[in-house]
């Protein structure tokens, strides 16, 4: 088994979907957390500026989802077949597509919370109604088990919920799926573990 070392800042944001994967395969790695302090130093040192980073048999691995997917390669996480692998990675990137609108990094406040809540209250409902269609009755996004999909609907639904805690008041079925993978014992023991972060 080789040696990870998982970098980035002390908050669950685009590394939350690497610890869960360990968690889940049960899979030993050191969770390196920096302080904001020492990101000027760090950033020049990597190999896109960005991190999460994955550092594994001296490479240095970047992209949160890219991480994740070789991670789950060749496990049922990612998918069981081919074509249901392009599904959980098309629900992935769904889910992706819309975290990334938010500017997190935007530093004048006004606007900040002018988008965040544009982004909340015109453009969630819209996704929310197409991921609820997608799930229907299934117990999972995709067949009949968990894939990381359904982790990163968790945890990107976790960060949705801290911005707008009635965000799911509609949607009893995408609610229920969250409380499925909070309540596999890998995942509750990993939640109850980690450090308790806003985002």
């Amino acid at each position: 088994m080789p040696n990870y070392k998982l970098l980035y800042f002390n908050m669950r944001g685009r590394a939350e979907i690497i610890r869960y994967i360990f968690a889940y395969l049960d899979i030993k790695y050191e969770d390196h957390r920096i302080e904001q302090a020492d990101w000027p130093k760090i950033k020049p040192t990597l190999p896109f500026g960005k991190i999460p980073v994955l550092e594994v048999e001296g490479l240095t691995l970047h992209q949160s989802l890219a991480i994740a997917r070789y991670l789950t390669k060749n496990t049922d996480l990612a998918g069981k077949t081919e074509l249901e692998q392009c599904q959980v990675d098309a629900v992935v990137d769904t889910l992706d597509d819309f975290m990334s609108l938010f500017p997190w990094a935007e530093e004048n406040h006004d606007l900040k919370e002018r988008m965040f809540n544009d982004l909340l209250t015109r453009q969630a409902p819209h996704l929310l109604k197409d991921l609820d269609t997608y799930l229907g009755d299934k117990e999972w996004f995709i067949g009949n088990y968990v894939t990381w999909a359904d982790f990163y609907w968790d945890i990107c639904s976790t960060t949705l919920l801290v911005l707008k805690p009635d965000l799911l008041g509609i949607y009893p079925r995408l609610a229920s799926l969250r409380n499925k993978v909070q309540a596999i014992p890998a995942i509750s023991a990993w939640i109850l573990k980690r450090p308790q972060t806003k985002l």
